[in-house]
């Protein structure tokens, strides 16, 4: 989670993940990164455990890291940047928090509300640490190619294209993978290269995401959603009920936690398989969208994708529908599949070993 000091990363941090960390109206309130791993909601893990008599219900987990605001000269090491630009170079996607509401007890470190002037100032930070990252980078790859190695000679080739792309403005996924050199991208970790979803901090009542930060979205490729900071810090020290109650009279239909979550699934492509059997676990699984039976089996186990027979596949509605697996048998529902097949989000799996 990366934006501008007092953009309300820390706020909704907290309202997300119950963490409980330090927030204040002054910059640099984060000085170490606050990460927290939380449960992924998912209504129909527990429906499905219920009708296998399976238990207890593992959900799957997402981490969130809450990192310093960054301020203009953060690749430069002004405020806390070149610290905790090193620490967003390890996540699978960056969280934008960014301020589209106008609380004046809460001041903006450049004295103003403004949305894409906000994108723009946290974007170039990001942007000059990719440069100085690709420079260093191409400067000791140029000197291996220098031998002659092909690999070496076909990351060079790609790192100029990202220094030039850089120095253009443009991110570093501007620049197509090099097919010949298989690891370039993975060793340079470059943070314009990381997935992006903005998070427009709203005003109470707001449910649409701003135009300025829906466009910008719209043409880097991302994803956008509204939260407001605030309100989901209320309804987090409320008990359920009345957290649900106050909902409805907000117009909010699901929490914040659950709007992001599906926003981050969307923006990495990953869907969620099950597994459950009568007296195991319930768990929820997370893989990348266009994953085989097979890639289901590793994130099972290891050692069940080395013997890897077969995958008795259900859809979980059907399943729920049946009441349970010998239902399903005789219904005909209950598929058997080769590791060659496709996981949809949602289908119930049984690897065979």
């Amino acid at each position: 989670m990366v934006g501008l000091p007092n953009a309300g990363k820390t706020t909704l941090f907290n309202a997300l993940t119950r963490a409980g960390a330090e927030t204040a109206v002054y910059p640099f309130t984060t000085v170490d990164p606050n990460v927290a791993v939380v449960e992924v909601p998912d209504e129909r893990l527990a429906v499905v455990a219920e009708v296998v008599g399976a238990g207890p219900v593992v959900p799957e987990t997402i981490e969130f890291d809450d990192v310093a605001g960054l301020v203009r000269g953060a690749a430069e090491g002004e405020g806390l940047g070149n610290r905790f630009l090193a620490a967003i170079r390890e996540t699978d996607a960056i969280c934008h928090v960014v301020r589209a509401h106008s609380d004046a007890g809460v001041p903006h470190p450049e004295g103003r509300i403004d949305p894409s002037a906000d994108i723009e100032t946290v974007e170039a930070e990001l942007l000059l640490a990719d440069l100085e990252q690709a420079e260093a980078r191409l400067g000791r790859v140029t000197k291996l190619a220098g031998s002659g190695d092909a690999e070496a000679i076909a990351e060079r080739e790609w790192l100029q294209q990202v220094v030039d792309a850089l120095g253009r403005g443009e991110p570093a996924r501007s620049a197509p993978a090099p097919d010949a050199a298989p690891g370039a991208v993975q060793r340079l970790q470059a943070l314009t290269s990381t997935p992006v979803l903005y998070v427009a901090n709203v005003e109470e009542g707001v449910s649409e995401v701003p135009e300025a930060v829906s466009a910008h979205a719209s043409g880097a490729g991302a994803g956008a959603i509204a939260i407001s900071a605030r309100i989901e810090a209320e309804l987090a020290e409320l008990e359920p009920d009345e957290a649900t109650q106050m909902r409805s009279e907000l117009g909010l239909s699901d929490p914040g936690l659950e709007r992001l979550i599906r926003a981050a699934y969307d923006l990495l492509g990953l869907v969620t398989f099950i597994t459950a059997h009568e007296g195991s676990e319930a768990r929820a699984r997370s893989l990348p969208r266009g994953g085989t039976a097979w890639d289901a089996a590793g994130r099972v186990h290891s050692d069940i994708q080395v013997g890897f027979v077969r995958a008795e596949v259900i859809p979980w509605r059907e399943l729920v529908e049946a009441g349970g697996y010998a239902a399903a048998r005789e219904r005909g529902v209950l598929r058997a599949e080769g590791r060659d097949y496709v996981v949809r989000d949602g289908d119930v799996i049984t690897i065979r070993h």
